[in-house]
């Protein structure tokens, strides 16, 4: 129980308020200027304070390494042996224990594009970089969606470290923790909706600011471990497939087809029976049943014809 409650502790981000480092700045200078003329005017004197003089060098020397500059926007998490002490997130010139390993970490606002890798700087035997790392292009990753449809689907996550503790100490690389996790949640959700529905059903096509939310939440929900926090989660890229890109534009067409020849069929029909009230209320022509049927059909076609009609000049009657 100590040890899972000492876990909980060192996992838990502490706030720490160094010293300023002009004070600690004008004692190293005093220390580096006024050292030779104290250990001279000392070994001239003789005594045992010749000794102290001496280790004064080495001590403004190791104080030098306790200085650093915080610039906005990033932090230092402070160990001490391997120990957790705290985190400065505050801007300014400090000075805190020589002996604190000072791990910087950036608070500043990135994103990414999921199917994007990452590759780290490349260095030589002496630690110098020599090639600058980088990110590869994005490429769409390929999933299933709820209906079985291979679609190609890519998202920009926008992100942020907020707790420096959980960031540094709970995931062993929180930036690719941030990747992978994001590429796992949006397979997820794209196989939880169909691409497109024709009903009140949520899709990936037809319901973009719902399913962004979704996205957004499910890539927080991974990430609160890592200290992480997911401003922004966005679809950027969607669609079918090429396997089946043409299939799905034919079908997509068709039913356009469909829909348009639908509403002109409505259209039509109303401006029949529009038209013959009108002729029967102002008694304008007698028609019987056969001249009623003959006037519809031609209406009809007239109407839904996707082509130009072409007149017929009947000379005779109706029955030759």
């Amino acid at each position: 129980m100590l040890l899972f409650e000492g876990f909980l502790l060192v996992n838990q981000e502490k706030s720490f308020h160094p010293m300023l480092g002009w004070l600690p700045l004008f004692c190293v200078v005093a220390l580096f200027v006024g050292g030779p003329s104290a250990i001279i005017w000392a070994a001239a004197q003789g005594g045992a304070m010749l000794f102290f003089r001496i280790f004064m060098i080495p001590v403004a020397f190791v104080s030098c390494f306790g200085f650093m500059a915080v610039a906005p926007n990033n932090s230092r998490v402070l160990l001490l042996f391997g120990e957790y002490k705290g985190s400065i997130k505050q801007t300014g010139f400090y000075w805190v224990n020589p002996f604190y390993s000072k791990k910087k970490l950036s608070l500043r606002v990135r994103n990414f594009e999921t199917g994007s890798t990452s590759t780290p700087d490349q260095k030589n035997e002496m630690g110098q970089v020599v090639a600058k790392g980088g990110r590869t292009a994005s490429k769409p990753s390929k999933v299933n969606d709820r209906d079985g449809n291979p679609i190609d689907i890519s998202a920009v996550v926008v992100w942020k470290v907020v707790d420096t503790a959980e960031a540094l100490f709970k995931v062993d690389d929180y930036e690719n923790f941030v990747e992978v996790q994001s590429e796992a949640a949006l397979r997820n959700l794209a196989s939880r909706h169909p691409y497109d529905s024709e009903d009140s059903e949520v899709s990936l096509r037809g319901n973009t600011v719902d399913v962004c939310e979704q996205l957004q939440g499910d890539i927080q929900e991974r990430l609160d471990q890592a200290g992480v926090e997911v401003i922004e989660a966005r679809i950027s890229h969607l669609a079918y497939s090429p396997e089946i890109a043409a299939a799905m534009l034919q079908r997509q067409q068709a039913q356009a087809v469909v829909a348009a020849r639908t509403k002109i069929v409505e259209g039509a029909v109303g401006m029949v029976d529009m038209a013959l009230d009108h002729l029967k209320r102002d008694g304008i022509v007698e028609l019987d049943e056969d001249r009623k049927a003959t006037m519809v059909s031609n209406l009809l076609v007239v109407l839904c014809s996707d082509r130009h009609t072409q007149p017929v000049v009947n000379t005779g009657t109706l029955y030759n």
